[in-house]
């Protein structure tokens, strides 16, 4: 056992929410401690996670737009893939320098990094076994939890090297000729993306009626035509529920409405069908921190957990897991434990999936609106009328906001189409601000720009759009 580290703040986990919590208790003046199961800063996000599935998204739309230039007179050669170099460009231009960037910013802060797994062996005092199997003992006056998820496994598939999560999909060990997704959620839609754009022929099997689950469908039906183009197939209301494991490939049989008869011959499986929280893997219950069923930590607004000295954040904590999220939330707990009397209390959380087209939704969707009988209003840009959009050649997309008809406010959007991800945060700021639905269209926007598809939806609702002839209600 190593000599004892006495901290005043331990921070479980380097990930947007733990570098967050972590910097920013420096920040106030207190000693921290920041445990990391990686080598290297950043967790999940930045190591296997958000950041190197960005970059090859990236590339994916390079190759893309290269293919569909022919479209507007431009034509290019084939183009040639070379996996170890786009692995190396990903690993080095992209994730060590974010990774590097957030050691240099512990180093300036004097925050203590500790490489290894954490678990609580009492209410004030972690162990944790380094690689090599030594132990370090932490003592702590304050603890924040920020252990994040892991990609949920479907029972029913053999243990084979075939059969990939998400973190092993970005490693692009090789392309499989014929790949199949299971779960058309937003990262099985993204790593789709990314495999259809480098040549692997991709099947995409969805247990409900529609990809992006829990999205409005006029929102998700403009990448699901798309990708219906591109991809092999994708089959709706349909569920995997046997994997062969044979020397030739991986043969799957599935049911349900789309189900083909036979069981089909895959080269490769990408299982992408959730995440669970990893609240029990710090044997948090050793500091009677409680912990439920599914591994979800329970905190209040400060983020303090039912223990007063330690917190939890991220997607331990509860949905939606994104970084985003973990990100203030840290700040909170940090500020908390310095003294603060502040709050988590958002107003609304964006989405994004950065497929291609992107969709972005925040606040309340037209499903939620309808299931809960709220009386709404809504206005609808489509992207064939944006000029901007016509010149990008990405007309399929389209803009809504929706508002609440007794006070005019803005209370929500969905946005599909090109850098819908950057454009939603206009919504997110009205939402926060309580604007109503003329704060934004009589705010002037530049033109030509997607941006101006949000002050057109307004628009639509108060009436006063001049591109398009709508109807008086």
């Amino acid at each position: 056992m190593s000599e004892q580290i006495v901290t005043e703040v331990a921070v479980i986990g380097s990930g947007p929410g733990g570098y967050t919590a972590a910097f920013r208790a420096a920040d106030l003046g207190k000693k921290v401690t920041l445990i990391e199961y990686y080598d290297t800063l950043g967790g999940v996000c930045l190591n296997v996670g958000c950041i190197p599935s960005k970059a090859l998204l990236h590339a994916a739309k390079i190759l893309t737009e290269t293919q569909e230039a022919s479209e507007i007179g431009i034509s290019f050669a084939a183009p040639k893939v070379d996996l170890k170099q786009l692995r190396a460009w990903t690993e080095t231009q992209v994730v060590k320098r974010l990774t590097g960037g957030l050691g240099v910013l512990a180093k300036q802060r004097k925050v203590t990094v500790v490489n290894g797994k954490a678990e609580f062996v009492a209410a004030h005092e972690l162990n944790v076994t380094k690689s090599d199997g030594s132990k370090q003992s932490i003592k702590f006056d304050n603890a924040i939890i920020a252990v994040g998820s892991s990609p949920v496994r479907l029972p029913f598939l053999p243990d084979d090297p075939r059969i990939m999560d998400s973190t092993g999909a970005l490693l692009l060990e090789d392309l499989p000729k014929e790949l199949l997704v299971i779960g058309g959620g937003i990262i099985g839609m993204e790593l789709g993306t990314v495999y259809d754009a480098l040549g692997s022929k991709i099947t995409v099997v969805e247990l409900t009626a529609g990809i992006l689950p829990g999205v409005d469908k006029d929102l998700s039906a403009p990448l699901l035509k798309r990708m219906q183009k591109r991809f092999n197939k994708i089959l709706l209301n349909t569920k995997v529920t046997k994997v062969e494991a044979k020397k030739d490939g991986l043969y799957v049989t599935f049911e349900g409405a789309e189900a083909p008869t036979a069981p089909v011959r895959f080269d490769k499986i990408l299982s992408c069908v959730g995440r669970v929280p990893n609240g029990k893997a710090v044997q948090a219950d050793k500091a009677g921190v409680k912990v439920d069923e599914r591994g979800f930590i329970p905190v209040d607004k400060q983020q303090r957990t039912n223990i007063a000295h330690i917190f939890a954040i991220g997607d331990v904590v509860g949905n939606p897991m994104l970084a985003h999220k973990a990100m203030p939330e840290g700040k909170v707990a940090a500020e908390v434990i310095a003294g603060k009397k502040h709050f988590f209390e958002p107003r609304c959380i964006p989405n994004v999936a950065y497929t291609d087209p992107e969709v972005a939704w925040v606040g309340v969707t037209e499903q939620e609106a309808k299931a809960n009988g709220l009386a709404y209003d809504k206005g609808v840009f489509p992207w064939l009328a944006s000029g901007r959009a016509l010149s990008l050649g990405r007309e399929e997309g389209l803009t809504k906001v929706i508002i609440d008809k007794a006070s005019n406010r803005v209370i929500g959007a969905g946005i599909v189409g090109t850098n819908a991800g950057d454009l939603i945060s206009e919504v997110t700021l009205a939402i926060e601000m309580g604007c109503d639905v003329e704060d934004v269209a009589l705010t002037i926007h530049p033109h030509p720009t997607l941006s101006e598809t949000i002050c057109q939806a307004t628009e639509i609702i108060d009436g006063t759009i001049t591109d398009m002839l709508v109807p008086k209600k």
